[in-house]
Order: C-alpha cells, then structure tokens, then sequence
C-alpha cells in the first residue's frame, strides 16, 4: 500500500490513524489547513489545495469531520479527485447508530455515507461506537458540579482511538469493501457505571445524577441504537484508557 491522503490527520483519531499507518511503512500525505511537518495544505471548507494534495493517491481516509460541514467538504473532496484524475479506494470513517439515532450530526454523518457511496469511486464506510476520549470530555465538563449527570437507562460501548485506527489501517490495505462490519468498544455497560470509573481514576466522589433525555435522540440512545454489542472487538477498556491519561 502507498500513497495515502488522510483527512483529519491532526485529530484524536487522525493522529493515532497517521502514526499506525507510518509505522506499516506507506507514502502518508496528511491533509492540514495549515502547514507543518509532513502535511500537505489544503482545505476541505473552500476546495484550495485538494486536486494537489490528491494526485498520485491511492487510498483516501477520509476521517475529517465537523458538524454542518461534512457533506459540503466530501464533496470538494469527491470533485477534486476527479480533476486530480485518481480513482482512490476511498475510506470514510462514520459512526454507529447514524441511521437509528435522530441527532442533527448522525443525520450529516448518514448524508455522507449515501454521498461516497454514490461518488463512483470504490469506497468502504467503517461506523464505530463513540470514543472513550469522547465521554472522558462529557464527563469533565460537569466536574465542578455537585453532582455528575447520566442518562437514564443508557449504555455505551466506548472504544480507543488506537483500536480504531488499527481496523482504519487494515481497511487501507485492503480493497474496497463497501459496508464494512460496525467497530465497538470491548464492552456495553451503563453510563452511571463508566462515570463511577471516571470520578474513581480521578480519586473524587459525587453522586450520580441520572437525567433522562426526552424525544427521538433520547429513545434511539435507551433502546441502544448507537451500540454495536454483535462486533465487541475493540481491546482497551475504558479503564485501561483512564490509566493512561489521568496522572
């Protein structure tokens, strides 16, 4: 494999994405709006830069993402590839649950798959459950509360960037796949349970507070339309993640 172009290299997962990559040896091209060791500039809001930073491509991890943005930037993308002349397997990184959860972003997130499906190119779409990363920040913003919210009757199945960008890598070097297989977390617990592990990593005790969220978004989250329990092949627990990063 060589000559790869990865959108949102500069991320949670776009970094451990580029250094797995790197590390199995290929040409890595790092999208970036801005310069910088070993990145190639270009801009997914206004389209400067990708024909160039597309040509001699061959697989595109499209990993890049920012709400209200995804569908207008995938298509510069998809448009550059054509002036570039390069037909790249392109490999775009989407969430579990985005056609069963009824949030704004999942909604953005499903427009993009139909759209790289469409596109013509050879594609893989790879849905994986939420970061662990993503509810250490969830959680984080209410520590100067009294108390920690949750949500009601709510499991998530969290998993490591690092293991992401493992199955990432392996789709990169493998043909198109279409639809690839959901990635989860190593296991679905309760949001109350994963909160008493973040505030016991951190040495603090709260009470748990759990809110129930009303509407579609809440139901889809209750009935578990955002977990992938059949594809539990993630292997770092949200503990493991807690001893890495709290110091």
């Amino acid at each position: 494999m060589s000559g790869v172009l990865v959108t949102g290299g500069t991320g949670r997962l776009g970094g451990a994405l580029v250094a797995q990559l790197r590390a199995a040896g290929p040409d890595v091209r790092v999208l970036s709006r801005r310069p910088g060791e070993q990145r190639i500039v270009g801009d997914l809001d206004t389209g400067a830069g990708l024909v160039e930073a597309l040509r001699g491509v061959e697989v595109v991890v499209h990993a890049a993402s920012r709400a209200g943005h995804d569908v207008a930037g995938t298509q510069r993308l998809l448009d550059a590839a054509g002036r570039a002349g390069v037909r790249p397997h392109l490999v775009y990184v989407s969430i579990v649950g985005v056609d069963r959860v009824p949030m704004p972003y999942y909604r953005e997130k499903l427009a993009v798959e139909r759209l790289v499906e469409g596109s013509g190119l050879p594609w893989t779409v790879q849905r994986i459950t939420q970061f662990h990363a993503l509810l250490d920040q969830v959680f984080s913003v209410s520590r100067w509360l009294p108390v920690l919210p949750v949500l009601a009757g709510t499991d998530f199945q969290p998993i490591d960037v690092r293991d992401a960008a493992g199955r990432l890598v392996a789709l990169a070097g493998a043909g198109p796949a279409g639809r690839a297989p959901d990635l989860g977390g190593p296991q679905v617990r309760p949001m109350a349970e994963l909160a008493a592990a973040w505030l016991a990593a951190r040495g603090r005790r709260r009470p748990r507070l759990a809110l129930r969220l009303p509407g579609g978004i809440g139901r889809g989250y209750r009935e578990g339309g955002h977990l992938a329990p059949e594809h539990a092949d993630g292997r770092i627990t949200f503990e493991d993640y807690l001893a890495m990063v709290v110091r």
